[in-house]
């Protein structure tokens, strides 16, 4: 192979501004314009999902992208098919085997089946953080007479067990000076634990979508992470570790994507437009915007990207409580689980790097 020609610094310039960042790394990490690694036919995205029209749909900043469609133009003309792998039922466990065959190369969902699968071996990262995480309840029967988890010393608790919201049980239970063997811990899902609920088999529900379970009158919401930032869950949008460092270009664009629509949702004068979007499972308006309604986090704020202090303690929260529950065997540590590199640089490219406020890191 011939030397390649010097290219001149205006040149230079000039290409990255066409091409973008991303891209040039890509082709300079592959070792040149020339040995450009070959692009996949697909990038494939799983999300979590509902049905509707009889057919499983999307929601959330995922529906945004997919309904704006810059992300599968962009895609398009790079010779790249877009498709969404929509997920309905146990979402965790259904993504991770999905990465580790390799049948996806991102996924919007939780952090702790996220870990789990990182410890096995199967590498992936946050590409994006999804804001300010989703609040997790503790129900009773409306008929109950408990006000507090202290009132429940002794009783059954439903949660299901490895999904997310359970380490926000245990951050509960600790807060309140009381332990884990203070409880019987039922291992159920949402909608068996809401029905054992209901026929008294267990005496409270941990869940997420409290709101809606007592809008239906389904149980007595007595505790919620509402007003409290660091006992919400979080999900994110991860990447499969090899697929992002080998395609970076397309990686970025899925960032930019998700960033173009945190941005978008993120916007006072879409708020509602966001909430109707909500809808679309069947719950009502009322019960979306209640769910939403959290005097402690600004709209704004709600769909936040940034890598910030309560992202990083979060995520050494579920890794500790991994350790603990002798749910990993692996040893993991909070940098390898976050990538902060491609939303640092689509807020750049959106000029939104000061939009959103940083929470210092301790």
């Amino acid at each position: 192979m011939g030397a390649h020609r010097p290219v001149s610094a205006s040149r230079w310039d000039a290409w990255l501004r066409q091409c973008g960042l991303a891209l040039a790394l890509a082709i300079c990490a592959s070792g040149g314009i020339g040995l450009a690694r070959a692009e996949p036919e697909a990038v494939r995205i799983a999300t979590t999902a509902f049905t509707e029209n009889g057919k499983p749909a999307i929601g959330g900043v995922a529906y945004r992208v997919q309904q704006e469609g810059w992300l599968a133009a962009q895609l398009q003309q790079r010779g790249v098919r877009l498709e969404w792998l929509p997920v309905t039922g146990d979402t965790g466990a259904t993504m991770n085997e999905a990465f580790a065959a390799k049948r996806i190369d991102f996924a919007a969902y939780g952090d702790l089946p996220s870990v789990i699968l990182n410890a096995g071996g199967v590498r992936t990262h946050v590409v994006v953080p999804m804001g300010r995480g989703a609040d997790v309840f503790l129900l009773v029967a409306p008929g109950s007479s408990a006000r507090s988890i202290r009132d429940l010393k002794g009783k059954r608790i439903s949660v299901h067990r490895g999904r997310p919201w359970e380490l926000g049980l245990r951050h509960l239970i600790e807060d309140s000076g009381l332990s884990v063997n203070d409880f019987t811990l039922v291992n159920m899902d949402i909608k068996p634990g809401a029905a054992a609920l209901a026929t008294g088999r267990v005496d409270a529900l941990f869940v997420l979508s409290g709101d809606a379970l007592e809008e239906r009158g389904a149980g007595r919401i007595i505790w919620s992470s509402k007003g409290k930032p660091e006992r919400k869950m979080r999900a994110e949008l991860w990447g499969r570790r090899d697929f992002t460092r080998e395609n970076l270009a397309l990686a970025q664009l899925v960032a930019t994507a998700w960033l173009r629509a945190q941005y978008w949702a993120s916007q006072e004068d879409n708020r509602d437009a966001f909430i109707l979007d909500g809808t679309r499972n069947g719950t009502p308006e009322r019960v979306v915007r209640r769910a939403y309604d959290d005097p402690q986090v600004k709209w704004k704020d709600r769909f936040s990207p940034l890598y910030d202090g309560l992202v990083y303690r979060h995520y050494r929260e579920v890794l500790a409580f991994a350790r603990q529950q002798k749910l990993v065997r692996r040893e993991l540590t909070v940098n390898e689980l976050l990538e902060p590199r491609f939303v640092d640089a689509g807020l750049r490219e959106l000029g939104l790097t000061n939009f959103w406020t940083q929470e210092k890191q301790p």
